[in-house]
């Protein structure tokens, strides 16, 4: 396959580097539940897969130049017990709404395997892999609304979603893309991504060239630096998952078997 466009001339001449980092386990991944803009911490194994993924990037010799995550608390404690583990605490950063988690509707809060049960195999599946069919969408009243959440307060109400697919998802991340880490690529700074599945789906999606049908077998651990190499035109050099490969493929998998009956 051809190097990969991500998006403009380096100016500064020199190649680039950006990480992107799902966040460590959280408490609904643990309980196995449909998470979305639903905000829960990490836990303990969690904290623990940020450190590690920190420790990963130091020991690669990475040095970041500024960091971007989400505004969902689990994405933030990643991205700080990651870059305390680098040395880097000090980093600046930035915080955006639009690399938040896909948001699953309807479905935020409930368990992956007895929606299977419920739902059957091939409808979960859809509702959890395909690129364009979204879940039932929140009730505007419902607590799963991100219109009762007041982090969301100063936005317009019609950009908040009730529901989401990936494409969805990549049609509000790639903006964001294009407007905040592409400028520090092209001025050949190292720039980390702390996000989400899915939000980092998108993005990948998106470097890759990975079509519609088979990102539904895309599938990203917790807590796992992937890193991606651009040359002074931004486009792709190199992409690999930093650390144990093996145990890399094992988690890749158990995120595929979470709606498994």
């Amino acid at each position: 396959m051809p190097p990969l466009v991500s998006g403009g001339r380096n100016v500064a001449g020199m190649p680039s580097t950006c990480v992107l980092l799902r966040h460590g386990e959280s408490l609904w991944n643990q309980m196995n539940l449909f998470t979305g803009w639903h905000d829960v911490p990490l836990t303990v194994k969690g904290e623990a897969e940020a450190t590690a993924g920190g420790a990963t990037m130091r020991d690669e010799g990475l040095w970041f130049d500024f960091a971007h995550t989400s505004v969902l608390t689990r994405a933030v404690q990643t991205a700080n017990l990651a870059l305390a583990a680098m040395d880097q605490p000090w980093l600046p950063l930035q915080r955006h709404w639009r690399l938040n988690e896909r948001h699953y509707g309807a479905l935020q809060g409930l368990n992956k395997k007895e929606t299977t049960e419920k739902y059957g195999a091939e409808q979960t599946q859809l509702w959890r892999r395909s690129y364009d069919v979204p879940p039932p969408p929140a009730e505007l009243d419902s607590p799963e609304h991100p219109r009762s959440d007041r982090r969301y307060h100063l936005l317009d109400p019609t950009v908040l979603p009730a529901s989401e697919c990936l494409k969805d998802v990549v049609a509000r991340t790639l903006p964001y893309w294009y407007d905040q880490v592409v400028p520090q690529l092209r001025a050949g700074l190292t720039v980390l991504v702390v996000a989400h599945g899915n939000s980092l789906r998108g993005l990948v999606k998106h470097l890759e060239d990975i079509s519609d049908a088979d990102i539904a077998g895309l599938n990203i651990p917790t807590g796992v630096p992937r890193r991606y190499d651009f040359d002074d035109d931004l486009r792709v050099l190199d992409a690999r998952y930093l650390g144990d490969q093996e145990a890399i493929a094992a988690a890749a998998q158990a995120v595929a078997n979470q709606s498994k009956a």
